[in-house]
């Protein structure tokens, strides 16, 4: 069990306060004190010397970091991409992966057991916990898929669900599916009945399938404009249902590509700070230098820190979660709190943990992150225990 640390001298972004003058007390696994600056004469404390502290980050979709991908399917991957987005200010992340139908899906119950030993681990374990899983499809629109592969889309069955669910052992966390497929509705329903969250996505829906689709329990979406139809002014299709519907959460990929800077502005501005949750979409070369690299065993090239397929298909990113926030400030022009909520507070409502964890605040879990002022990472503690520090 770690002991008592008081962090001085740090701006301090909780992220509902942005503190210049802040400080932190750790007691343990708990964070004992938050707020403004203290005065406490000689007693010893970590000198921040003005860097930013965070919330651990969140991430609810990453696929793969430091060279290792979730379909890999072995646990020292797991572990690698753990300590790789320990490395990015991230506590916490679900695994995101694909499941095929009648297929070889051995990487899912390893993901799962990752899941297991988080919840029960050391304390010093040196890698951000991995929450849960996060399954892009098979319940997915084949013309929508992006860069998932066909074998790794299927029709809507209660038999599949029951076969994944046997596969994650109780670690689906967040489900993409898309309402318009027969037999959508009523599995949305399912899922939001056990607690798993429906999230929208790889859809062709138009407005009004969208609509039923969120009465039936979606109440997040993937990826925000991708992967889905456009906004036009008489086919409006999905995007002015879920923005219209407050109670939904959404995916956003900050880094300028997947969304255009002007998009980020305007989705800031209509949707406030509270819906927004940034996501890396991160790949196997997350953490690493651009280049050339595969997903699901097809190639794809890593530029400027964005992926795309051969034909120009975007995939995902190899930006940290960190660098994130700072294009979401930078790009839509929001306080830099709003940012960083985004990225902790917001994701951690979705997953239903905001009680314990997402904010830097009396009780909670000493889970944070000091950046510094070019948003590189100097620390990273999950529940106390320091996982990274910037060499």
């Amino acid at each position: 069990m770690p002991g008592r640390l008081r962090i001085a001298r740090c701006r301090l972004i909780t992220p509902f306060q942005d503190l210049p003058e802040g400080e932190l007390v750790l007691e343990g696994d708990r964070i004992l004190y938050a707020g403004a600056r203290q005065d406490h004469a000689s007693e010893a404390a970590l000198d921040a010397e003005g860097r930013l502290a965070v919330p651990g980050l969140i991430d609810l979709h990453l696929q793969g970091a430091g060279g290792s991908d979730v379909l890999d399917g072995t646990r020292e991957g797991m572990r690698t991409i753990a300590r790789t987005c320990a490395r990015h200010g991230v506590t916490g992340f679900l695994a995101t992966t694909v499941y095929r139908p009648g297929g070889d899906n051995r990487h899912l119950p390893v993901a799962a057991a990752s899941c297991r030993s988080a919840a029960g681990a050391a304390a010093g374990e040196d890698g951000a916990d991995v929450l849960g899983l996060h399954l892009e499809g098979p319940f997915i629109s084949p013309e929508k898929r992006g860069m998932i592969q066909p074998d790794c889309v299927g029709p809507v069955r209660e038999q599949t669900l029951t076969e994944l669910l046997r596969l994650c052992g109780g670690a689906l966390r967040m489900l993409t599916i898309a309402p318009e497929l027969p037999g959508a509705l009523e599995m949305i329903r399912r899922l939001s009945s056990q607690g798993i969250v429906a999230s929208f996505g790889h859809s062709a829906a138009d407005y009004v399938q969208t609509a039923a689709g969120l009465k039936a329990g979606i109440r997040h979406a993937t990826h925000l404009f991708n992967a889905m139809a456009p906004l036009r002014h008489r086919e409006p299709g999905p995007l002015p249902a879920l923005l219209e519907w407050r109670e939904v959460s959404l995916q956003v990929i900050s880094d300028g590509v997947h969304l255009h800077p002007a998009i980020l502005r305007l989705l800031a501005g209509l949707v406030g700070a509270e819906r927004v949750v940034l996501i890396t979409d991160g790949l196997q070369a997350l953490g690493l230098e651009d280049g050339s690299y595969t997903y699901n065993r097809q190639p794809i090239v890593v530029s400027g820190g964005t992926a795309r397929s051969p034909d120009g298909t975007l995939v995902g990113t190899s930006l940290g979660m960190n660098r994130l926030i700072q294009r979401y400030h930078g790009f839509a022009g929001c306080p830099l709190a709003q940012a960083v909520r985004a990225a902790t507070f917001n994701p951690a409502c979705v997953l239903g943990i905001q009680r314990r964890t997402g904010s830097l605040e009396s009780g909670k879990s000493a889970d944070l992150a000091l950046l510094n002022p070019d948003f590189t990472v100097w620390k990273t503690w999950k529940r106390g225990r320091l996982i990274y520090a910037q060499s």
